[in-house]
């Protein structure tokens, strides 16, 4: 009898589990319907009969980004649902991002995607932090040349620095078809509205006037 009830414990842990997973596709695409008013978790489908090559294909990801758009000096060109509408469901997108000489990725997150980066040209100082936990926020990184690989964890703050004297660019796969990115400093500095001063000077234990700076410069970016 005891071991009837693990046996029916262990089934009804590994049911449990099978259900907490993504459910599979239902159809062989779902090409994604950017006209459609309907908002669910996705895009709705387009009709199939409707589909083209062209709703799976972009191009231009051989051609550099303009770095010049920003202070850090780094480019990021998706290439996400919203560029591939036949990603939709699949999971799945990419981006090439490219770096001057001291360009700087920095630090954010993708709450909805783990990132494999591969270095295609030059070389990249790259890391991410763990989460809080009783050893701290332990970070990990790691300098980069062509053709090395490495991977960031969903969620996780990480960061990519270009410290060498000729350009670099990277290829970066993320395990969603629509990523999602938090920079870190444009979101708790640049809100809108903006985050109360006393509650970010506690919580970076400086006064209010360097948060008033700090605001004040994401003030001027936006």
């Amino acid at each position: 009898m005891a071991a009837e009830m693990f046996l029916l414990v262990l089934l009804a842990m590994a049911s449990s589990l099978a259900m907490a997973s993504d459910p599979s596709q239902l159809q062989d695409f779902c090409v994604a319907d950017m006209m459609s008013k309907v908002r669910v978790n996705g895009f709705v489908c387009k009709d199939p009969m409707v589909v083209k090559a062209d709703d799976f294909s972009l191009s231009g990801l051989d051609m550099p980004g303009d770095t010049g758009k920003n202070n850090f000096g780094f480019n990021v060109t998706p290439a996400n649902v919203i560029q591939i509408p036949g990603l939709n469901t699949l999971g799945i997108s990419m981006v090439r991002i490219d770096y001057i000489p001291n360009g700087l990725n920095p630090p954010h997150t993708h709450p909805r995607a783990t990132e494999i980066l591969t270095v295609i040209e030059g070389q990249l100082l790259v890391g991410f932090v763990t989460s809080n936990s009783d050893d701290g926020n332990r970070l990990f990184t790691k300098m980069l040349k062509k053709g090395d690989v490495f991977v960031f964890p969903q969620g996780l703050i990480h960061f990519q620095f270009n410290p060498g004297h000729t350009n670099t660019f990277a290829i970066g796969a993320l395990s969603s078809q629509n990523p999602g990115t938090i920079t870190i400093a444009d979101a708790v500095f640049g809100s809108n509205p903006p985050i109360s001063d006393e509650i970010l000077a506690k919580a970076f234990q400086v006064d209010k006037k360097t948060i008033d700076w700090l605001q004040a410069q994401f003030a001027k970016k936006n």
